[in-house]
């Protein structure tokens, strides 16, 4: 599903990002990416999501080395993977069901596909009531759940999370956890980026944890001793 290879990003003001980081996360899998600010994390998804390039090594996504892949081909790539960040990034001129329906109208989706999916995906993630209410009327639990609609709205094979719930209460946030769990047991991976030592405590999923660019821990049996 995805696997680096001896992976090194530097950028160009000198500062190493990741230093020759090798993982293998498998289709179905659950991992939580944690490590502290500046450790490496964010770099490693814009690796993932090819918004980064590599300095070196090889970075194998869905059975295909995307290390040299063409730009033109970046947004098929992006096609295969679902993405929720910590603002939402919803449109707020959109209701909620068109804040979704917008991800399938830019993979160019049929109106009858659309009406369709949209609604079972609002199903799935408890908004169907919420269909014709804009982003501002809603709770922040309730944006970050139109987030997961729109990310998991075209079937992606993999869902990756940056910090998802960082702008939410400690309620709120195990609720978005616990759907993320749920989504995770339909078959689609999850790699959730996060500072929440006590939601990677509790859930008890694979830690991968990065200080200074290494890679410094990869234990599947999960929960985090350290500070996140």
């Amino acid at each position: 599903m995805i696997e680096f290879r001896n992976v090194n990003k530097t950028y160009i003001t000198g500062t190493e990002a990741v230093h020759n980081a090798s993982f293998r996360i498998e289709k179905g899998d659950f991992a939580f990416l944690v490590g502290s600010s500046g450790s490496g994390k964010s770099t490693l998804i814009k690796l993932i999501l090819k918004e980064e390039e590599p300095t070196s090594g090889t970075i194998i996504i869905n059975g295909k080395d995307t290390t040299f892949l063409k730009q033109s081909r970046v947004p098929y790539l992006r096609r295969s993977m679902g993405i929720v960040f910590q603002d939402f990034r919803l449109l707020p001129d959109k209701t909620v069901y068109e804040n979704v329906a917008f991800a399938m109208y830019i993979v160019k989706a049929t109106p009858r596909h659309i009406r369709r999916q949209v609604p079972m995906v609002l199903s799935l993630v408890g908004l169907s009531e919420k269909a014709k209410m804009y982003p501002n009327e809603l709770s922040g639990g309730e944006q970050q759940r139109v987030a997961l609609a729109r990310a998991l709205v075209n079937n992606p094979t993999m869902l990756i999370a940056d910090e998802p719930t960082g702008n939410l209460d400690p309620d709120t946030a195990w609720e978005i956890m616990t759907l993320l769990n749920e989504i995770n047991m339909r078959g689609t991976t999850v790699i959730v980026a996060t500072h929440a030592k006590d939601i990677v405590d509790k859930m008890k999923k694979r830690v991968i944890q990065i200080e200074k660019g290494n890679i410094v821990r990869d234990d599947k049996k999960g929960g985090y001793d350290g500070e996140i």
